[in-house]
């Protein structure tokens, strides 16, 4: 993997914890400056404990939270981890009782108490991406401990990685009120008129997001990418084993099979392929006229369609997928594939499902000896 997509795919690079990476993306990150200052509008931090690419999407997306949370609340916990971690200075060690009364001490919404379990599985689920992403190291003791009764200590020990995980801001945010105050902030200083912010843009949404697809709040973007097609994929192709399709109303980077740059589809895990055969059902019925694209491609259809396209994709693979997905109920299968579609931005659910044109880039088939054989790979 080369520069651009490690920096790219990951949230940073920490010394602590890959020294060899480290020095290495340190070496080669002079080579991908100018491209990501330019094209994306990207900074470089390089400081003693990590290297990491500012990222920020051209726009925000519900799949771009922190996947591992599932509570607003869990949020609002790593957040007062953040702030508490302001006043501890690297390799500072401290016990999980100053974070709960700290917690405890600035949470206004409502009166926490770490003797109902809920609260205390809320943090041990933050505390472990903390751990995880590399802000906090555990010397001694265990979360689950907490879980299990609310007086048990942990050690933990501050990396200093924390104050990089936020962006650096150019402009006082206290008095921001909403999403879009953030999204403002990042043009503040480009001058529009110049083309920056549009060509920024572009290649965010191609490098960081399932695909681009056109429509009335973008269509000077889009043509951009029309008008620029030949330059675009040429400067692309200097970085990443990539091509760049173009279609009336939607455009994606389809990354080689060598290129990992963060998560990409379809992955390597049993869900991922369920959602590739799905689409391949989908784009059946598109075949046979049974779902009919609008004028503009956009495809829409009822939520009863599309569970029933699940349940179908059930019913005539079930038998090749692993036990786990085998024995849900048609249910749980159903909500599991869904919930995964929408992660991934293949579809979006309103009063009826839209579904991403990039469904139709990529489908899966058993083979036909495999359904000969009703789903078995006996002979």
């Amino acid at each position: 993997m080369n520069a651009l997509e490690i920096l790219l795919g990951r949230r940073w690079i920490l010394k602590s914890r890959d020294r060899e990476l480290y020095y290495r993306m340190k070496e080669e990150a002079p080579k991908i400056k100018k491209f990501l200052m330019e094209k994306l509008g990207y900074h470089i931090v390089v400081n003693p404990y990590l290297i990491k690419v500012e990222k920020m999407p051209a726009k925000p997306e519900n799949w771009m939270g922190i996947l591992e949370f599932t509570d607003k609340i869990e949020y609002v916990f790593f957040c007062m981890v953040l702030m508490f971690l302001e006043e501890k200075e690297a390799m500072e060690q401290f016990v999980l009782s100053e974070l709960t009364e700290y917690i405890q001490g600035q949470y206004q919404e409502e009166q926490i108490d770490w003797t109902v379990y809920q609260y205390r599985r809320h943090l041990i689920k933050v505390l472990k991406y903390c751990v995880n992403v590399g802000i906090l190291d555990v010397d001694d003791g265990s979360e689950e401990s907490f879980a299990k009764d609310g007086s048990n200590e942990v050690l933990y020990e501050n990396t200093g990685a924390s104050r990089y995980f936020m962006r650096n801001f150019t402009q006082d945010i206290m008095g921001y009120t909403k999403p879009e105050d953030f999204e403002k902030e990042e043009w503040i200083d480009v001058n529009e008129d110049r083309g920056i912010v549009r060509r920024q843009r572009v290649y965010r949404q191609l490098l960081m997001t399932m695909g681009m697809y056109k429509n009335e709040q973008n269509e000077e973007d889009f043509a951009y990418i029309r008008n620029q097609r030949n330059m675009v994929q040429g400067e692309l192709e200097e970085y990443l084993d990539c091509e760049l399709h173009v279609h009336r109303t939607s455009a994606f980077l389809i990354l080689s099979e060598d290129c990992r740059m963060g998560r990409c589809f379809p992955e390597e895990n049993t869900l991922s392929d369920v959602v590739l055969l799905v689409n391949g059902l989908i784009c059946e019925k598109i075949e046979e006229g049974a779902i009919v694209p609008a004028v503009d491609e956009s495809i829409w259809i009822p939520r009863e369609m599309f569970a029933g396209i699940l349940e179908s994709c059930k019913e005539l693979y079930g038998k090749g997928f692993i036990k786990t997905y085998r024995e849900m109920t048609t249910g749980e299968f159903c909500e599991n594939v869904k919930n995964y579609m929408l992660e991934l931005g293949l579809i979006r659910e309103e009063k009826d499902i839209w579904l991403s044109p990039a469904i139709g880039k990529v489908i899966g088939k058993y083979p036909e000896e495999f359904l000969e054989n009703g789903g078995s790979d006996e002979q």
